[in-house]
């Protein structure tokens, strides 16, 4: 037999075509939406084969749903992995899957910065289980830190809110070599700049609020992984957990995903220029963004990622003042958490999406009272450079 020659199918085409097909009774291109809660099994062997997992089928919208099925089929494809599942959020997605992974007198390392809420899942949650969350700085450290209890590495790159590069790659091949499953939280990268699976990463998590939704008005998280990993971690979060994804929001994050790409690319190309701008002004500090030169993970970011993406940080002299002052100028950024959004939006992580980690530790991350967090939208980059010119010289 022939061998396939197809070449592979680029990132914009999976986004559109991946996990879907027209409508077979309908011949609907858009994914139809299901709100069934229950499907029919039609006898009593189907039921109990279905339910030992015998037999394919549908059963429950909690366990399944054929909407929320066509999202995680895109996702896997679009991640280059075998299975993917869904969840109710991006915390959802990350709880569920370190519960599935994790057990009582397991030890987890996290390297780098985490998002405020991860942070405390490590730091307050895991403990109550009898687990215990080490943090190193970067992916040279992790070596030092296994010992015979470490089960998981758990990382976000680029990460939250400082932007710092983890390298995926050396992470794999140090957890691979003690039989440790790796997790890496890819919401600010996408599958768009990078694949976490093809450098040796073992899951990837996704908040589907930030870039995957992209239009501010769906909340979802994804697990992609090998099909036995995405089965665990679907038994725990949603037979269990029962932290299910609604197949309205299902259908608004497909609609995202077909653009993300677009997306992504047109945000990415504005933040490099914005992230310039930034590094030259008098009144900036230093600016955090992995694609200016003087960035500690310039390097690593230029091999695993296609581009650096639409979030970057910033220092600004005058602590909390200066930052009050810059963001209360803004006129088109606007001030809000979220990120990834088609709209370009800043906030300051101290008093906001970190104010719940202790002082120590956001000064020892660099989450300090000066520090500003933008999101760069697809708004013309020109009026981008404008407003955030004017709201500098308001300093």
């Amino acid at each position: 037999m022939a061998k396939d020659t197809a070449p592979a199918l680029g990132i914009r085409t999976l986004a559109v075509h991946a996990g879907q097909t027209p409508d077979p009774s309908t011949g609907a291109i858009a994914t139809p939406i299901s709100t069934a809660s229950a499907y029919s099994y039609g006898d009593f062997d189907t039921g109990e084969q279905r339910f030992s997992g015998e037999s394919p089928g549908y059963l429950y919208s909690r366990f399944a749903n054929p909407t929320v099925a066509a999202l995680e089929g895109k996702m896997a494809a679009l991640e280059a992995g075998e299975s993917a599942v869904a969840f109710a959020s991006g915390m959802a997605a990350i709880c569920s899957t370190l519960m599935a992974l994790v057990s009582s007198g397991d030890e987890l390392i996290h390297v780098g910065t985490l998002y405020g809420g991860t942070e405390g899942v490590m730091r307050t949650l895991l403990p109550r289980f009898g687990v215990h969350a080490i943090h190193v700085a970067s992916a040279s450290e992790l070596q030092a830190a296994i010992t015979d209890k470490t089960r998981l590495i758990f990382t976000e790159t680029p990460d939250n809110p400082m932007l710092g590069i983890v390298d995926l790659a050396q992470t794999a091949r140090i957890a691979q070599a003690h039989q440790i499953l790796t997790v890496a939280d890819n919401t600010f990268a996408t599958p768009c700049l990078t694949r976490p699976l093809t450098l040796g990463i073992d899951v990837v998590v996704h908040s589907a609020t930030k870039f995957i939704g992209g239009h501010g008005d769906a909340t979802g998280g994804v697990v992609v992984a090998s099909r036995a990993l995405v089965d665990k971690i679907r038994g725990v979060g949603l037979k269990q957990f029962g932290g299910c994804l609604s197949p309205f929001e299902a259908s608004l994050l497909i609609r995202g995903l077909k653009t993300l790409p677009l997306r992504v690319e047109a945000a990415s190309l504005s933040a490099e220029r914005i992230a310039w701008l930034l590094d030259e002004h008098p009144a900036v500090a230093t600016v955090f963004y992995p694609g200016l030169p003087s960035h500690p993970g310039h390097a690593v970011a230029r091999r695993q990622m296609s581009r650096f993406g639409a979030l970057m940080a910033f220092e600004l002299k005058g602590g909390k003042a200066a930052a009050r002052t810059f963001l209360d100028s803004l006129a088109l950024v606007t001030q809000a958490v979220s990120l990834g959004d088609t709209d370009s939006l800043a906030c300051h992580p101290a008093s906001t999406t970190h104010s719940a980690v202790a002082e120590d530790i956001r000064r020892q991350y660099g989450v300090t009272d000066g520090l500003v967090r933008l999101s760069v939208g697809i708004e013309d980059v020109e009026d981008l450079l404008r407003d955030i010119q004017q709201a500098l010289d308001a300093l």
